[in-house]
């Protein structure tokens, strides 16, 4: 996911050809307080062209109410896929961004609960209130996604990012398991956002991230993309350890066994869900990236 500030019509024009899965139209911190009411406006005939290589859009709104209603004024209209919204704290919150897009939505002509939600979790307020705001994902279908925003959490308690990230180890593993918990995807990255200059430590964070269980991250320039859409896809080895799981465990279970072997490594019913997932996930990326080749 590509951050691109909704005030800066440049970053715009060249979305499309970044490659990334989704572009996120900033209105909060990447757009000085000056600029808000200004592109605001710019929203609605950026997702076309945004979208055009087959990306989804999303808005990443504001945090203060006032703004939030204004900004969703704006943004909820034909051809958005969702709202990022920032700095949860509570569920509450939560139900009223909820209630606030479905007016939006039947005022737009749109389908009630086609504008998804991605949650990111900023404070300390967000990550003790995790269990309830986990119960009310659950309850509202639109979410599809969690994340943790280390930049605001650490900035929160007075610390700086590391390379190593032990300061904001246990709301990143917190979001992950939240997430599971919840059904839907975590997403985010053990490494600073802001660190873009050295791509190889990135990657590298990158495929640590995946490894602990986030599915995707967002990013702030797009030589990070091509990385993160790497670091993220099950590689070709994956795959085909995954084929041939599927077919040692299929043949298993028809002799009436539930466990076999692959590479002197026993293999069993929870490896066979693992690989069932990640075949899942290689025809997803898939089908993705043939979008993406439109023009």
């Amino acid at each position: 996911m590509l951050f691109v500030p909704a005030n800066v019509p440049k970053y715009i024009e060249r979305a499309h050809e970044r490659g990334a899965d989704t572009i996120i139209l900033d209105l909060e911190d990447s757009v000085p307080e000056s600029e808000k009411s200004a592109a605001r406006p710019v929203l609605r005939a950026a997702y076309g062209s945004v979208a055009r290589s087959g990306a989804d859009v999303l808005v990443r709104i504001n945090k203060p109410f006032e703004q939030r209603v204004l900004d969703l004024d704006a943004a909820i209209a034909p051809g958005i896929s969702g709202i990022l919204f920032p700095k949860l704290e509570t569920a509450q919150e939560l139900a009223i961004l909820d209630a606030l897009i479905h007016e939006r939505e039947l005022a737009a002509g749109m389908t009630p609960g086609s504008v998804g939600v991605l949650c990111a979790i900023e404070s300390a307020r967000g990550v003790l209130n995790m269990n309830e705001i986990v119960a009310q994902c659950e309850r509202v279908e639109r979410v599809f996604g969690l994340s943790y925003g280390a930049e605001d959490a650490t900035e929160e308690m007075g610390v700086e990012t590391t390379l190593e990230g032990w300061e904001r180890f246990y709301g990143n593993a917190l979001s992950v398991q939240a997430a599971v918990a919840a059904g839907i995807q975590p997403y985010g990255r053990l490494g600073s956002a802001f660190e873009f200059r050295d791509l190889a430590e990135y990657e590298d964070s990158a495929r640590r991230s995946a490894q602990f269980g986030f599915k995707g991250a967002s990013c702030i320039h797009p030589a990070q993309v091509p990385i993160l859409n790497r670091a993220f896809a099950p590689s070709a080895e994956q795959v085909e350890r995954a084929r041939k799981t599927i077919e040692l465990m299929q043949a298993a279970l028809r002799s009436g066994r539930a466990s076999a072997s692959l590479d002197g490594r026993m293999i069993d019913t929870p490896t066979l869900r693992r690989a069932e997932r990640i075949l899942e996930r290689h025809a997803a990326i898939a089908q993705k990236e043939s979008l993406r080749g439109r023009t």
